[in-house]
């Protein structure tokens, strides 16, 4: 019922980039002491979602209708190349990925008050709330 709103589907899309960003910051961290590492990341979700509706296109399935565009489901993890690198040539700051750690934190609450926002909208509309 709920898959074919677009809010939902935004929401989830966003609560799954987090989740793919944090699993990358966890990773940095994991490794910050290890010889040669290179810091990632992940492009910002607002960037990946707007090149999959780019690439999706804009879609009707009646004349007054238009579809939203769908999460492309994973981003590409690329490596930092404007870390200044530690002198074992690791380029991982802890205390950035303390930042992003807490950023992606934000995105990810953020997602789910969008999602329960939107299920109380739902419900209110139907008179079950």
């Amino acid at each position: 019922m709920f898959a074919d709103l677009n809010v939902f589907k935004v929401a989830y899309a966003m609560a799954t980039h987090a989740g793919q960003r944090q699993a990358v910051v966890a990773m940095n961290v994991a490794n910050a002491d290890t010889p040669g590492y290179k810091a990632r990341d992940i492009a910002p979700f607002a960037s990946v979602y707007q090149d999959s509706a780019d690439a999706a296109g804009m879609r009707a399935s009646r004349g007054a209708h238009l579809n939203g565009a769908a999460y492309a489901g994973h981003a590409d993890i690329r490596i930092l190349h404007d870390q200044p690198a530690d002198p074992n040539r690791n380029s991982v700051s802890v205390e950035d990925e303390m930042l992003k750690a807490v950023d992606v934190m934000r995105q990810h609450d953020r997602a789910l008050a969008i999602y329960k926002s939107s299920l109380n909208i739902l419900r209110t509309s139907l008179g079950r709330a």
